[in-house]
């Protein structure tokens, strides 16, 4: 390892915090850089919390080395990501850094700043943001359009977690950019108990969705499906939802009347453990994914896992996973049945999943790679 760097992260909400994707990856390699000797610095939002509002107000300035420090926030919908990055992106070109990481497509816009004094700015494109559907056609789609092109014309480098997006940049503008999927690491499963204790799980009783509750992860489809699945297995439905709260009104709805359906809320720790430990399958039915952590978590804990077939699940599970033709209800309906009837099934691709997943997705490799770009 070369010299000591000064680095500086922004464009997550918080860390430490699993709101999301981004959220676990800029934690992982911002608390193994400074276990690597390097100094970090990562600026977290103000404001709301979207595990809920028992989360909000929580801030501290130190986690496992890495120094945090909270920026102002305008708390109105898409306004919280602009302000923050804005202010983050001053802070770290005033501060003494030799890098700032800039994650994700909309606080990008803002990379132009850092480099204006100097410093070497690295992007990750955390997925197209642009195409979700909650940003469609207004300012928020504008705004991560212009971070993209802002990341593009800046950047001394972008990192890439997909192939797709990797074409995408190629074709688009002619930019190279790095292809660095995220890692993940190799849990302890572990046995059914305060899940049982509080909703009355077992061990391959039901099967589980854990992500954020958004319309673009296609709980709706799932939901549906499931209704017209012959089994006495439950569907855990399990995550928070960000700005969608009249999107969890619709999957509430849609569920009413099937017991078989339970809706757990946003959870942490042993309950996040103990649900991915005892699935009986783990389903992804996204129509839209950047490098889908959710997927990686389930497969390391040795799930058999179920996911739509667009290219960023696919890439990932290879054949150690099935897939159903994306947003259709039908084919995920039989392909379900299938797997609660074919216990053998089941049990060849969990046998195969944690194995093939660790090895494939390594964190210290993604922290090696990374820092490569930081010289």
């Amino acid at each position: 390892m070369g010299r000591t760097l000064r680095i500086a992260m922004l464009g997550h909400k918080r860390i430490p915090s699993r709101e999301g994707g981004i959220e676990i990856v800029v934690d992982e390699l911002a608390t193994r850089m400074a276990k690597n000797g390097h100094q970090v610095t990562c600026y977290n939002r103000g404001g709301h919390h979207v595990s809920g509002k028992e989360f909000d107000g929580q801030s501290v300035n130190e986690h496992k080395g890495v120094k945090l420090k909270t920026v102002p926030t305008i708390e109105k919908k898409g306004l919280a990501a602009v302000s923050s990055s804005f202010f983050a992106s001053v802070c770290c070109a005033l501060g003494r850094y030799d890098v700032v990481h800039i994650h994700a497509e909309g606080p990008a816009a803002f990379c132009w700043i850092p480099r204006l004094f100097g410093k070497r700015v690295v992007v990750t494109v955390h997925g197209l943001d642009w195409q979700r559907e909650k940003w469609k056609g207004g300012f928020g789609s504008k705004f991560i359009h212009l971070g993209e092109k802002m990341a593009v014309k800046h950047a001394n480098e972008i990192i890439v977690l997909s192939k797709g997006v990797q074409d995408y940049f190629q074709k688009t503008y002619g930019r190279d950019t790095k292809f660095i999927p995220n890692g993940v690491n190799r849990p302890e499963t572990i046995a059914a108990d305060l899940i049982k204790e509080k909703f009355g799980l077992e061990k391959d009783s039901y099967i589980l969705y854990l992500g954020r509750i958004v319309p673009e992860k296609g709980e709706h489809y799932l939901i549906e499906a499931f209704q017209k699945v012959k089994t006495d297995k439950k569907l855990v439905i399990t995550g928070g939802a960000s700005d969608a709260d009249e999107y969890m009104d619709k999957l509430k709805n849609l569920a009413a009347g099937d017991d078989r359906i339970i809706f757990t809320g946003f959870v942490l720790g042993k309950m996040l453990s103990e649900l991915y430990s005892n699935a009986y399958v783990y389903v992804l039915p996204s129509d839209l994914e950047g490098m889908p952590l959710s997927l990686l978590e389930a497969m390391s804990y040795g799930n058999c896992c179920l996911t739509s077939d667009i290219a960023e699940c696919v890439e990932v599970v290879e054949d150690k996973a099935m897939c159903f033709r994306k947003s259709d209800v039908e084919d995920l309906k039989a392909k379900l049945q299938e797997l609660c009837e074919d216990k053998p099934k089941v049990e060849k691709y969990k046998k195969e999943a944690a194995d093939f997943i660790c090895q494939k997705y390594d964190w210290d490799d993604v922290v090696a790679k990374t820092m490569k770009l930081y010289e």
